[in-house]
């Protein structure tokens, strides 16, 4: 009886460090997985972006603002060798400038460009030039950081010449397409500037890039009063003076009229340093069509009667087409017929 009664309390014994085992296991499994999750939600803060860098389906990266192009562009070159001796095409201009967009226009990708400059070309039955101007001219602007476009303004028909009308024309052409633009470089397609820190931009006061041309021994000016080959105005500076002449057919005298204007307005002209301003020439014969004009010289003697009546503000053209090629914008203007000549005696 002893011996019953001793394996029955020995038996519930065991049954109760059972219990207790079981228990103490639940409670020690509680107890392990309640410190894994405190674990795991610790470093997941390390791990998990925080709200404010979460991407945000309705917000869109952007990128930083550009800053201004320097004065002074870092990649300029300096004196350049410049011949026309090499053949040269259109296509090849155009495998060496693949940065150029259709209508020849240019933004730098890297910088914010302080001007929209519009270069504007007189034009006629000048292509084989076209295509060394080109060749040197897109490298020359890359490098000077311009945001740019180039506009070959055309004379439709074989009348006399007019290259400050065509300028004129160009200028309202120009703005027509990109109303952003203001600053104005008009060059004449056979003068190719020999250093590119003579910089295409507009200054303070209008400017005279060509200030030196191999033909005159890439010496300084023939004479002060002299404004021709390559120039430089504002949008307000050509406004000022009303624009270019519209009646000097032929050629001569219309960049003298111009610098008068200047004059007679309140300006001065400025220029670059006399080693920077060396132009080449693309030598030619003069065109059929713009013989020296014989009127000129009384015609520039009259600039302050005649420039607030003659001028952008009384401009008359007809536009014939507009075509964007890949190199440059082409602008072919009917400006009409010179007046008749009065007879003499």
């Amino acid at each position: 009886m002893t011996r019953l009664l001793l394996g029955v309390t020995l038996e519930r014994v065991c049954k109760a460090v059972l219990l207790l085992c079981l228990l103490h296991f639940a409670v020690t499994g509680v107890l392990y997985f309640d410190v894994y999750a405190r674990h795991l939600d610790f470093f997941s803060r390390f791990n998990s972006p925080s709200p404010s860098l979460r991407p945000d389906a309705n917000h869109t990266a952007t990128l930083p603002p550009l800053l201004p192009c320097q004065d002074v562009p870092p990649g300029l070159v300096g004196r350049l060798l410049i011949e026309f001796s090499s053949p040269m095409s259109m296509e090849r201009v155009q495998r060496e400038t693949p940065e150029v967009r259709a209508g020849g226009r240019y933004v730098p990708p890297d910088c914010q460009p302080r001007q929209r400059v519009a270069v504007l070309v007189p034009f006629r039955h000048r292509e084989h030039h076209l295509k060394y101007w080109l060749h040197y001219l897109h490298p020359i602007l890359r490098r000077q950081k311009v945001a740019y476009g180039i506009y070959i303004v055309n004379q439709y028909g074989e009348d006399t010449f007019n290259r400050a009308k065509l300028l004129n024309a160009g200028f309202l052409e120009a703005l027509r397409d990109d109303p952003e633009y203001d600053c104005f470089i008009f060059s004449d397609v056979d003068l190719v500037p020999m250093d590119d820190r003579n910089l295409y931009r507009c200054y303070e006061q209008p400017r005279h890039f060509a200030i030196a041309m191999d033909k005159f021994g890439c010496r300084r000016l023939p004479y002060a009063g002299y404004f021709g080959g390559v120039s430089g105005l504002s949008k307000s500076q050509f406004l000022k003076i009303n624009g270019f002449p519209n009646e000097y057919w032929g050629w001569g005298g219309e960049d003298d009229d111009i610098f008068n204007r200047i004059s007679l307005n309140g300006m001065k002209v400025s220029r670059p340093d006399v080693r920077i301003g060396r132009y080449r020439m693309i030598k030619h014969e003069r065109d059929r069509h713009n013989e020296p004009n014989p009127q000129r010289f009384t015609k520039i003697q009259n600039t302050k009667l005649t420039m607030r009546r003659d001028g952008i503000s009384s401009l008359q053209y007809r536009l014939v087409e507009v075509s964007r090629h890949p190199l440059y914008t082409n602008v072919t203007v009917d400006i009409g017929k010179p007046p008749p000549r009065p007879a003499r005696g």
